[in-house]
């Protein structure tokens, strides 16, 4: 040890020596190779702020009031949510409805405090929704968390696909991929429930 409390070059040395004079199995002398930073994780990732800035992806989804999913989209992980809103609205497929003029849009959103933005709701108002969002600063059990939990269910359907849980894709369009037909799962399962 020197004087600053670190290991002395020397030690340095000795301990790099004994790594590289390790014996394999097969008599051959092999050396260690040091721990480096490893690729990117792809695209659609990014330094998670809740996670000790660890790189990540986030999904974000937007239900109906059953939890089937209508419209999925991935994003890196310091991406903030309500930038996917607008872009999942209008990925909401049009649906086959009675004669005439059939609404294609849903007539209320509801979200949490992190989409409590005045320019997404009057964005949501110009496409006759009417936004149902939880005003940051207002007293928790404001009667939002009863209808909530219907994403986080669908989440929660969504991270039972092993592979959805832990990103181990590279290519963003695979992972993209893996959602979208997870998604489709969870709606085969909801039509055969309902038949």
């Amino acid at each position: 040890m020197d004087r600053g409390r670190g290991v002395a070059a020397a030690a340095r040395d000795a301990a790099r020596g004994a790594a590289s004079r390790r014996v394999a199995r097969d008599g051959r002398r092999r050396r260690r190779r040091l721990a480096r930073a490893g690729p990117q994780r792809g695209d659609h990732t990014g330094p998670s702020p809740v996670d000790r800035g660890r790189t990540g992806s986030k999904h974000h989804v937007i239900v109906d009031r059953h939890g089937t999913p209508l419209a999925v989209s991935l994003t890196g992980g310091n991406r903030h949510d309500v930038t996917q809103l607008m872009p999942l609205v209008e990925a909401i497929p049009r649906i086959r409805g009675r004669r005439g003029r059939p609404r294609n849009r849903p007539r209320r959103l509801f979200a949490d405090r992190g989409y409590d933005y005045d320019k997404y709701r009057n964005l949501l108002r110009e496409k006759g929704i009417t936004p149902m969002i939880a005003r940051r600063g207002a007293a928790h059990g404001s009667g939002l968390g009863k209808v909530r939990w219907v994403v986080e269910r669908t989440f929660a359907w969504l991270h039972q696909f092993k592979r959805l849980r832990t990103r181990s894709e590279v290519r963003a369009d695979l992972h993209q991929g893996l959602l979208e037909l997870a998604c489709s799962i969870i709606c085969l399962r909801r039509l055969r429930r309902s038949f």
